[in-house]
C-alpha cells in the first residue's frame, strides 16, 4: 500500500511560517514535541506502532523536488534563503520514536531535537496516525457516507446563499490536513468544494492541496511558536510581545492573523495594544466561547479607536457549517471574519474520530504550556510552570 506521506508540501502553512521564522531568530532552540490522544479510540492505537515506525522510516527518506520548492518560493513572504534551506534538509530518523504507551494500550510519539528540525514532524505525524487508523475500517462505506454528507453540506450551503447579505462575505477554508480520514478523501473534498461552491470556499491550509489545486494557501501561526518564546530568555511577562514583534519583523505587513490563546484571550489583549492593533489584520479564535471571544475582540478592537470594520475575526475551534454560519449572522456586519474548518470537513464519514495532537511540550530543556480558553486544550506536565505562569498572567485556575 502506498505510503501516507509522499510530499513534503503535505503540511500546513503555518509549520513552513512558523519554521522560517524560527530558523531566522531562534535557530539554536531545542524543543520536544508529544502526541497525545484526548479521546478514546475504537482499538488500541497500540497496535498502529509497527505501521507508524514504517511510516517514519519512509517520511525520513523524502527530500524536498525542485516544483515543490519552487512552489514555496512563489510565496511572497517565503525568502530564498529559507527555500535553499528545504533544499538540503532532510528528516533525521534519531530525532523521533514511536512505542507503546506503559498502558500497553496507547500510542506514544515523541520528536526530539533541534527546534527547526523537529517542529516539521507535527502534521505529518497526526495524518499518519489517522490515516492507518481509519484503514481498519470499511473504506467503501466511510467513502459512500462522506460523499452524501459533502453533498448536504453543499445543499446547505447554496441554501444559506438565499438569506440576506451582511456587509461582508461568508469565507471558509479547509484545516483539515491533521485529522483527515485518508489523503484521498481530502483531495475529493476540495475538488469537490473548489467546483460545487467556489463562491464560499476559499482556501487551504494543505499546501499541497493549495498547489494542485489552485487554492490559496491559508495560515500564520499556531501555539509552538508563541510558547516556544517562554523559553527564550525573554521576561515571561513579555513572551507575547516578543513573539508578536518577531512575527512582525519577520513578515512586514504580510500574514498578519495573531493567534490569542496561548494565555487566554484577556491576557493577551493586554500585550496587544495599539501597536499590535494596527499592525495586525486580524485575530484567531481557538479556544473558548466564540461569541465571548468575538466581543471582545471588537471592544478592544474600539477602545484602541481602530475601525473593527477594518480587522478580520478567524474562526477554527470545532467548527461545522452551521456553527459558522451562526457566527457570520453575528459579526459579519460589524468586521470581517472567516472560517477554518477541519474534521468537520475532511473526516466526516459517519465514524468516531480521534482527537488527537502533537504538542510542544519543553523547549530549551524547560516545559512550555498554554492556558487556553477551553480548560481541555491545556497540555503541560509541570504543575510548578502552570502555577507559575498563572500567577504571572493573572490567569485563574
Amino acid at each position: 500500500m502506498q505510503p501516507v506521506i509522499t510530499s513534503l508540501l503535505d503540511t500546513d502553512l503555518y509549520k513552513f511560517t512558523m519554521w522560517q521564522t524560527m530558523l531566522h531568530r531562534h535557530p539554536q532552540t531545542q524543543a520536544e514535541y508529544t502526541f497525545v490522544c484526548r479521546n478514546q479510540p475504537a482499538y488500541p492505537l497500540a497496535e498502529l506502532v509497527s505501521e507508524v515506525d514504517r511510516e517514519l522510516d519512509h517520511l525520513c527518506s523524502l527530500r524536498y523536488r525542485p516544483d515543490e520548492l519552487a512552489y514555496i518560493g512563489s510565496l511572497r513572504f517565503i525568502r530564498s534563503d529559507f527555500v535553499d534551506f528545504l533544499r538540503i534538509f532532510q528528516f533525521q530518523r534519531e530525532f523521533i520514536q514511536a512505542r507503546v504507551a506503559p498502558d500497553g494500550k496507547g500510542l506514544e510519539i515523541v520528536a526530539s531535537g533541534p527546534q527547526v528540525h523537529v517542529m516539521a514532524f507535527e502534521i505529518y505525524v497526526l495524518a499518519i496516525v489517522n490515516e492507518l487508523y481509519f484503514r481498519r475500517f470499511d473504506e467503501d462505506a466511510a467513502w459512500a457516507e462522506g460523499r452524501r454528507r459533502l453533498a448536504a453540506k453543499i445543499e446547505r450551503l447554496r441554501e444559506f446563499e438565499r438569506e440576506p447579505k451582511r456587509l461582508n462575505p461568508f469565507e471558509f477554508f479547509d484545516f483539515g490536513v491533521r485529522r483527515r480520514f485518508s489523503k484521498a478523501w481530502h483531495r475529493e473534498v476540495l475538488e469537490t468544494l473548489k467546483r460545487e461552491v467556489p463562491q464560499f470556499f476559499k482556501g487551504s491550509s494543505d499546501v499541497l492541496y493549495a498547489r494542485d489545486l489552485g487554492l490559496v494557501p491559508i495560515g500564520t501561526m499556531a501555539h509552538e511558536y508563541l510558547q516556544t518564546y517562554q523559553t527564550l530568555g525573554v521576561r515571561l511577562r513579555d513572551f507575547q510581545r516578543a513573539a508578536l514583534e518577531d512575527w512582525v519583523q519577520e513578515y512586514r505587513g504580510d500574514l498578519g492573523v495573531a493567534l490569542t490563546d496561548v494565555v487566554g484571550m484577556d491576557a493577551f489583549l493586554a500585550d496587544f495594544d495599539l501597536y499590535f492593533a494596527k499592525l495586525f489584520d486580524g485575530l484567531r479564535h481557538d479556544s473558548g466561547d466564540p461569541l465571548w471571544w468575538g466581543e471582545k475582540a471588537i471592544a478592544h478592537y474600539e477602545r484602541l479607536r481602530v475601525d473593527p470594520k477594518t480587522k478580520r475575526l478567524t474562526f477554527s475551534d470545532g467548527l461545522d457549517l452551521e456553527k459558522s454560519f451562526d457566527l457570520y449572522r453575528h459579526f459579519a456586519d460589524r468586521t470581517m471574519v472567516g472560517f477554518g474548518i477541519g474534521t468537520n470537513l475532511t473526516n466526516d464519514t459517519g465514524l468516531k474520530t480521534l482527537h488527537i495532537v502533537m504538542k510542544l511540550t519543553h523547549a530549551n530543556r524547560q516545559p512550555v504550556a498554554k492556558l487556553s480558553d477551553s480548560p481541555g486544550k491545556l497540555l503541560c506536565d509541570d504543575e510548578t510552570f502552570l502555577a507559575y505562569l498563572r500567577q504571572v498572567f493573572n490567569v485563574p485556575t
